[in-house]
């Protein structure tokens, strides 16, 4: 830009744009761990609607003579319903059961009879519920078949390009009405090709490493990056390297020539599956037990809370366990406690006790605890499952994701997540108690945030305390929200700062990226004030010399009026209001 200086007198107006502000990740962004009909297995996988969650993982499960629908699909649900964009779901099974994915049937070629077929698929998820194998019924529908299966099909064989196209169908789907998941066409057997079948489709899996237990991780295995949500290529057992010559004929081998390698149009379906999420008799709802949390225990989740540790691999604002309590599973909490604060950029919101626990146990167990990186909400509440069609009890936090959802899209993470204005909670037909005015404030006291009854208003969330014990900014979610966003976001440009030149200049350059971003904040209603500091004051020639570079980052976090205070006073007649 042209730098213009004043000789002789006259103004000089000058531009300054600082509107350049770089946001940090998804304010809102949800992470659960918890059981799922079916899917990926302690590998947290992303989804940014509800129907991704519902083909991925499942909804409704048969147990016995009833149908149940879990925890994480209801909180999913309600996220999605009231705004939100990603949550990271990271299912849990009996890990006592051996698990294991499905592969397909074996495909026919055309002519060359290789053992094994030409390629094969397999699910991405493990469990019996994945196999499709055995008879049709006239009209192509399976008689193992179900919405939560899966059958494939090829079609478009081209011979002369070596291409076919791909579909993945739903189990429980017939001929004349197929229920296509998805679709990869031109796919290729040759490896040199851009559209080679395995990367076109993907052939990574993960292996889980437990030897540490406390930093549990997933190896990656194969070479192409999974694009398809339920299945992966095992194997292609007859690559066609370079399909057409040069002078555009098809290759060929000593046995074959290529295109009778290629598989001939057909359906198959998925078999070898095993794993059940009914072993011995799961209890749901409300009927949750100490020892049966939707037909697991605490130990099935010691992994998956592990995994969620490592905050360089997995980015989430919000994490939620719904079925996990503090009453009956504390060492579980407490880890998640530890794990939540260890990470530093997430909220915990936990419950407290099991349903029909006592408002004493309640107020017992949230006195207990000490952090501002949870916080908790009772009672739980009924709400309508749409998948069974009835109401379902569940804990307070399932819902209360959706209220921080709708919160984030009507204002912003810094605004309270409570109140008649933004704290409603959609989708819940009643809670288990009606909290009486001084009941609430017996609550709020113990630092639990009530779901208040209001005629006419609904359920409310009336109170916004996280779960520190002492008295300062941090005892408010909004303001440990907002410290999430800054921190996220100022991280960002701090990161940029790693192997730079620890100079003046770098450091000006740190606050020049990072003043927008907090000017608007105060805009926005979030800061009083803030200061940044990265002077040499502060990296002295010691503190140079060990490689450091310093900063601070002074922030006045704008509070919320929770204690609102009016006097109406009643004046003679003729007396001046300017008294």
């Amino acid at each position: 830009m042209a730098t213009e200086t004043i000789v002789s007198p006259g103004v000089l107006l000058k531009e300054i744009d600082r509107s350049f502000i770089s946001p940090g990740t998804d304010p809102s962004g949800l992470a659960i761990i918890g059981p799922a009909v079916k899917g990926p297995i302690e590998v947290p996988t992303l989804v940014t609607n509800y129907n991704d969650y519902k083909n991925i993982f499942g909804t409704t499960l048969n147990s016995a003579s009833n149908a149940f629908e879990y925890f994480t699909s209801l909180a999913t649900k309600n996220y999605f319903q009231n705004g939100g964009s990603t949550a990271l779901i990271t299912r849990v099974v009996n890990t006592a059961t051996n698990w294991k994915p499905a592969s397909s049937s074996a495909i026919t070629d055309n002519g060359a009879s290789i053992t094994g077929g030409p390629f094969v698929l397999e699910t991405l998820g493990k469990g019996a519920l994945l196999n499709s194998v055995g008879p049709e019924y006239t009209g192509g529908a399976l008689h193992s078949g179900s919405k939560d299966n899966i059958r494939f099909e090829i079609s478009n064989v081209n011979s002369k390009s070596g291409t076919f196209t791909l579909s993945i169908r739903r189990g429980d789907d017939t001929t004349n009405a197929p229920l296509v998941l998805e679709q990869f066409t031109n796919c290729s057997l040759d490896p040199l090709s851009p559209n080679y079948i395995s990367q076109k489709i993907g052939d990574q899996f993960f292996v889980k490493d437990s030897s540490d237990s406390n930093n549990v991780i997933n190896n990656l295995r194969g070479e192409y990056p999974n694009k398809s949500q339920f299945i992966r290529v095992k194997t292609v057992n007859s690559p066609t390297y370079e399909y057409l010559l040069p002078n555009g004929n098809v290759n060929s081998d000593s046995n074959n020539t290529f295109d009778q390698l290629l598989p001939t149009a057909q359906t198959g379906k998925f078999g070898g599956g095993a794993g059940s999420n009914t072993t011995g008799d799961p209890l749901f709802g409300a009927s949750i037990s100490s020892t049966n949390i939707q037909g697991l225990g605490t130990s099935d989740y010691d992994h998956a809370i592990s995994l969620l540790k490592n905050k360089e691999e997995f980015k989430f604002k919000t994490l939620i366990t719904p079925g996990l309590n503090q009453t009956d599973h504390s060492s579980t909490i407490d880890t998640i406690i530890a794990n939540t604060t260890f990470r530093g950029d997430s909220l915990f919101v936990l419950d407290t006790v099991k349903y029909a626990g006592a408002l004493a146990d309640v107020k017992t167990q949230a006195e207990g605890i000490d952090s501002n990186y949870a916080a908790t909400y009772w009672p739980w509440a009924q709400v309508k499952s749409s998948e069974l069609g009835r109401n379902v009890w569940c804990p307070a936090s399932v819902v209360i994701p959706g209220v921080f959802a709708k919160n984030d899209s009507i204002a912003a993470p810094w605004f309270a997540p409570a109140g008649l204005t933004r704290g409603g909670i959609t989708n819940v037909i009643k809670v288990e108690k009606k909290l009486s005015k001084t009941q609430r404030d017996n609550l709020y006291t113990s630092k639990i945030n009530p779901l208040a009854t209001f005629p006419g208003q609904g359920i409310v969330v009336f109170g916004q305390k996280t779960l520190q014990q002492g008295t300062s900014a941090l005892d408010r979610v909004n303001v440990r929200r907002l410290l999430l966003d800054v921190k996220d976001t100022i991280g960002g440009f701090s990161r940029k700062l790693v192997f730079e030149q620890n100079t003046q200049q770098t450091r000006d350059r740190f606050i020049r990226q990072a003043t927008p971003y907090l000017e608007s904040l105060v805009q926005r209603q979030g800061l009083y004030a803030f200061q940044i500091k990265a002077d040499g004051q502060l990296n002295t020639p010691d503190i140079v010399d060990e490689n450091k570079l310093v900063g601070q980052v002074f922030l006045q976090p704008t509070k919320t009026a929770e204690f609102v205070v009016l006097d109406f006073v009643l004046t003679p007649t003729g007396a001046s209001f300017t008294d």
